[in-house]
């Protein structure tokens, strides 16, 4: 087997080759970790790369099939861990300068599960400085860059590992979403990337346990793999009070059974806080609610008037930035990233009564959905109003332009569809949809009742089917 096969191959099917033998997870690791070290210089993927540690764990997870011991679903495949998230032995750098030599004790409850499942790490993935934005840059470790063109963005803040998946460097990466920082970076890099449900996949080290908006979900090429590993983070932790006790979110919907949606009802929001929506993203997303319908789903437009609450979103946002960096100013103010200090800024002007009642608008947002899920039995929306951003775009004080029209900042013009739904705590999946007019990919983003992650990716699965895009490649590679 080729190494551009291998790389591109899915974490599925690599797992059941190792499974049958017929795979070396020792030569899987070394082709990827031979990719990763080619790619580094053009995408800046990763912040760390563990090669020892995988190589060693590659060795053992070969010993343990030709020992015959018992196997779990992403056993000897490579994964990425986006560098929130700690990995024992391994630096958490947050993006930013302040901890550069933050050396993690322990594993996180997800990359635990992760490596019991079989999965080898293979290197921390880059975040902008505490994931605070939809771009992937950060003084301390640069610009990640998008595989389908340098010169543009691979979104954020998950953007490394959305870079990763895309350009072969590992089939899976975990990613963590505060506001899109999944489902936007797969749609900049035409994967798919899943916000699970709130207390779903447990939030370990969120600081507000019970206000969390902060979810971990994977980022794959598959509809499939993204599943399977979603459902090894699936779980309680005692740690996180919403995974503790809920509904079981692996149960399948007996009418998503079949290729057949007759009697499913897909409520296609056009826009939400954003003005305007690029033609090309518009007409690829009408193409993806057309390859549902062909299959027999009801497709009606959401004419309903929302408050999508993007200031009070923000008001939550940047007034928690401010409170937690606090800390960090005397010392390290010149070394952190200028959007943090914006958003800080920003954030010290709202005050305690601004603070509670974009809680209270937290609440009235849920129950609007919740409504809309009296109706439908999915939402969709494109991912992203446009394609990826240039790479110098300021997230901060820049404008988006979609088709050459300034719309706002990104919150307001480019992710408008994204934060909502961190907000009432409802599935999301963001699969692709197609290329634009520059030949970047776009996404449409497939929103679920509570619970109803296997629905959204059923949903996923079937529009992969019918509009395959696992196959196109990122040129260079």
């Amino acid at each position: 087997m080729q190494d551009a096969d291998l790389l591109f191959m899915s974490a599925t099917s690599a797992a059941a080759l190792i499974r049958a033998r017929k795979l070396s997870p020792v030569d899987y690791v070394e082709a990827v970790l031979g990719a990763i070290a080619r790619q580094q210089p053009r995408l800046n993927a990763f912040v760390t790369v563990t090669a020892a540690e995988a190589r060693a764990d590659a060795k053992r997870a070969e010993q343990a099939v030709a020992a015959g011991e018992p196997l779990g679903p992403l056993h000897g495949v490579p994964v990425s861990i986006k560098d929130l998230v700690d990995v024992s032995g391994v630096p958490t750098k947050h993006g930013s300068a302040i901890f550069q030599d933050n050396i993690a004790r322990e594993d996180d409850v997800l990359v635990a599960r992760l490596k019991a499942a079989g999965a080898i790490v293979i290197g921390k993935s880059t975040t902008p400085e505490f994931g605070n934005k939809g771009l992937t840059d950060s003084p301390s470790h640069g610009i990640t860059r998008n595989p389908w063109n340098l010169g543009r963005t691979s979104g954020g803040s998950s953007g490394g590992a959305a870079a990763a998946v895309a350009a072969g460097l590992g089939p899976i990466g975990l990613g963590t979403d505060g506001a899109g920082s999944v489902r936007g970076p797969a749609a900049c890099c035409g994967v798919v990337g899943l916000k699970p449900t709130l207390g779903a996949v447990p939030a370990d080290t969120t600081r507000d346990a019970f206000g969390n908006n902060i979810y971990a979900g994977p980022l794959a090429r598959t509809v499939t793999d993204a599943a399977v590993m979603h459902a090894v983070l699936t779980g309680p932790s005692a740690k996180d009070p919403w995974s503790i006790k809920g509904q079981d979110q692996r149960q399948l919907s007996p009418k998503l059974i079949g290729g057949d949606l007759t009697g499913i009802r897909i409520g296609h929001i056009a826009r939400c806080a954003n003005p305007r929506v690029a033609a090309d993203v518009t007409a690829n997303t009408r193409a993806a609610l057309d390859a549902w319908a062909a299959m027999g789903a009801e497709v009606e437009e959401v004419t309903d008037a929302i408050d999508w609450i993007e200031l009070e979103g923000r008001i939550l946002y940047q007034a928690n930035f401010t409170v937690f960096c606090a800390q960090y100013l005397p010392r390290w103010q010149n070394q952190m990233d200028p959007v943090t200090l914006a958003f800080m800024e920003r954030g010290a002007t709202f005050s305690l009564a601004d603070f509670r009642n974009a809680q209270f608008a937290r609440t009235r947002l849920f129950r609007a959905i919740q409504a809309l899920f009296e109706r439908y039995d999915f939402l969709v929306t494109p991912t992203n109003t446009r394609s990826a951003l240039p790479v110098e775009f300021d997230a901060a004080n820049d404008e988006v332009e979609v088709d050459g029209v300034k719309c706002g900042i990104t919150r307001q013009g480019w992710t408008s569809y994204q934060y909502p739904f961190n907000l009432t705590g409802h599935p999301a999946l963001s699969v692709p949809s197609g290329f634009a007019a520059d030949g970047l990919p776009t996404g449409v983003q497939i929103v679920g009742q509570w619970g109803a992650e296997t629905d959204v990716l059923r949903l996923g699965s079937l529009l992969e089917q019918a509009r395959p895009w696992a196959q196109h490649r990122p040129a260079g590679l």
